[in-house]
């Protein structure tokens, strides 16, 4: 029995969304180790308790959720074969994308601004998580551009159209993932100080 080449497109595209499902539980699992660190670190005699989040830290935030929604937008624009839209939604979420890791940087330097280091002798332990947990959302977030990047190329390439979507599909289900991570990463840093 052979398959047909739609069975085998399906197929191909089930197994890339379970690879990376798997890996974003794997990715969720490190951020919950280091999340459940810093609770138990919290009981500690030198942990800051008047800590201010940086403004910068705001406006990333804004920025990472308009990205979800720009590359949502880009999805339903290639489902509907409007290449112009998807176009100008895909360099909007690169855009985006790249003001969320520059407002992150600001962050930290608002933070060493404001005396709060990562190390040495005037680092403290929850500032020190603060920057792991934020650093390595960044560490995600580049290969989140790298592979934005790639799909705007194979865009460019006329790769993508209303029946071959699969590397948009992936990618904003990526990028909607990064954005949950640092809203819950937020909301928790906010009001677990």
């Amino acid at each position: 029995m052979t398959m047909s080449a739609q069975e085998h497109k399906e197929r191909t595209a089930r197994s890339y969304k379970l690879l990376l499902l798997f890996a974003m539980g794997s990715m969720t699992m490190m951020f919950a180790g280091i999340v459940s660190a810093f609770v138990v670190s919290k009981s500690r005699e030198d942990w800051m308790k008047d800590f201010q989040f940086p403004t910068a830290f705001y406006f990333s935030t804004l920025a990472i959720i308009l990205c979800s929604v720009t590359f949502h937008l880009a999805k339903i624009s290639i489902r509907k074969d409007n290449k112009l839209a998807t176009t100008s939604f895909l360099l909007v979420t690169l855009i985006l994308g790249i003001s969320f890791v520059f407002c992150q940087f600001k962050g930290f330097h608002q933070m060493m601004d404001g005396g709060y280091f990562f190390t040495g002798p005037e680092s403290n332990i929850a500032t020190t998580f603060l920057y792991v947990l934020a650093t390595l959302h960044l560490a995600h977030l580049a290969g989140g551009i790298i592979s934005l990047l790639i799909i705007i190329y194979n865009h460019f390439k006329q790769k993508y159209n209303s029946s071959q979507l699969l590397g948009i599909e992936l990618g904003a289900m990526y990028w909607h993932f990064l954005d949950f991570l640092w809203v819950c990463l937020f909301l928790f840093l906010y009001f677990f100080k």
